[in-house]
């Protein structure tokens, strides 16, 4: 018997598909490619076929493996027939405002302004791991949250679906806050929200997160880098991963410093919290933006900063780590990194390529992951 064509293997085995919908926004090119890269390694893993751009018109027999390019609404994914966390790379949640860093920060008050869902009791029981701050959902709410905070020293305001550090200001006095709320109609406050925040400086910003596929887990914490892009702003350029295999427990029986094992511990009260107080939450790849710095009074502060149940920065690095605890069963633990380089850089001979070219955005760019055993990159 001749080989299997794409066509069979995808009615015997299953399809894995990329998924962009329309209506979620332009993603640039290095994403889109990206995310296909990743969709052909994910493919492997699970035996499947891929099968490039979900297409609902194409009528798949077998099972349906979705790759989104956002956390997914709950009725869009049961649409689509996901259903479970084995349905899909990335995560589903039940009102748009959980897909976002809205809600790693309490209301300024138990009455003020918030969309329908909002758990008051998620915000009570991340306290602790999160930094000092407030989401706001109306123009007079941000006045009273920024007065909180400013009593403190300065503070920073985060649009919630901004990436990459992109569109953050610092202010110190109410004066700058009005200069950020002229920019933001009261309809988007309204729909969206606007964190705001204690200001850190010297920071370094801890990536923990956790990845399920078929039977394999892995969970990780690392270092993001900031680099230069090719406007001169500083933006994410990649992270540095340990990944452990199995759950958050693997994770922390390693040797971690004892602000890694804060971080660590923080991002699992934010994920413990998040699936139990909002109930249609599910999600294969888990990531936690944990900050680490000084405080206005010179205190090491540190907290989670936002959630990610998408694809995102690092996936290449967890890929790479699932590959090899699949290749090596007695593996368990690797250090994987990503790298997003603006310009002309050359990616070293052993990378994994997942994008380099022009992205119409943002210009010439390259995306790679470079993976070492545990103990060399210790």
């Amino acid at each position: 018997m001749g080989p299997e064509t794409t066509e069979e293997s995808q009615k015997l085995q299953g399809a894995v598909v990329t998924y962009s919908p329309q209506e979620h926004g332009y993603r640039d090119s290095h994403e889109r490619v990206t995310r296909t890269e990743i969709g052909r390694r994910l493919a492997a893993l699970k035996g499947y076929a891929f099968a490039g751009e979900y297409d609902c018109s194409a009528g798949y027999s077998g099972p349906v493996y979705f790759i989104p390019s956002d956390t997914l609404l709950a009725r869009e994914a049961t649409g689509l027939g996901i259903r479970s966390e084995h349905d899909l790379f990335g995560g589903v949640a039940p009102y748009g405002f959980v897909a976002t860093k809205a809600i790693t920060h309490s209301l300024v008050d138990p009455d003020a302004h918030a969309p329908t869902g909002w758990s008051l009791e998620f915000g009570r029981r991340v306290q602790d791991a999160v930094l000092f701050g407030f989401t706001a959902f109306s123009h007079d709410d941000a006045r009273h949250a920024a007065a909180r905070l400013l009593e403190r020293g300065p503070a920073r305001t985060k649009p919630v679906r901004a990436s990459a550090g992109r569109d953050q200001t610092v202010i110190s006095t109410a004066a700058e806050l009005e200069a950020v709320l002229k920019e933001i109609e009261p309809a988007e406050l309204s729909h969206s929200g606007l964190v705001l925040e204690e200001n850190l400086t010297d920071v370094v910003t801890y990536s923990v997160g956790q990845v399920r596929v078929a039977e394999l887990v892995a969970t990780y914490h690392g270092i993001q880098r900031l680099i230069t892009d090719n406007r001169g702003e500083a933006v994410y350029g990649g992270s540095d991963l340990v990944v452990a295999r199995g759950e958050f427990d693997a994770l922390l029986g390693l040797d971690l410093s004892d602000e890694v094992r804060l971080a660590v511990s923080q991002a699992c009260i934010y994920d413990t919290a998040a699936m139990e107080l909002y109930p249609g939450l599910f999600a294969s790849r888990r990531n936690y933006d944990v900050a680490a710095g000084l405080g206005s009074q010179g205190q090491r502060r540190c907290g989670v900063l936002e959630q990610s149940w998408r694809m995102g920065g690092a996936s290449g690095a967890e890929i790479a780590a699932l590959e090899a605890f699949r290749a090596e069963p007695t593996l368990e633990a690797i250090c994987a990194s990503t790298f997003e380089t603006y310009g002309a850089a050359e990616p070293p001979p052993h990378a994994i390529v997942y994008f380099r070219g022009e992205d119409e955005q943002i210009g010439p760019m390259t995306k790679y992951t470079i993976v070492e055993s545990y103990g060399d990159a210790r």
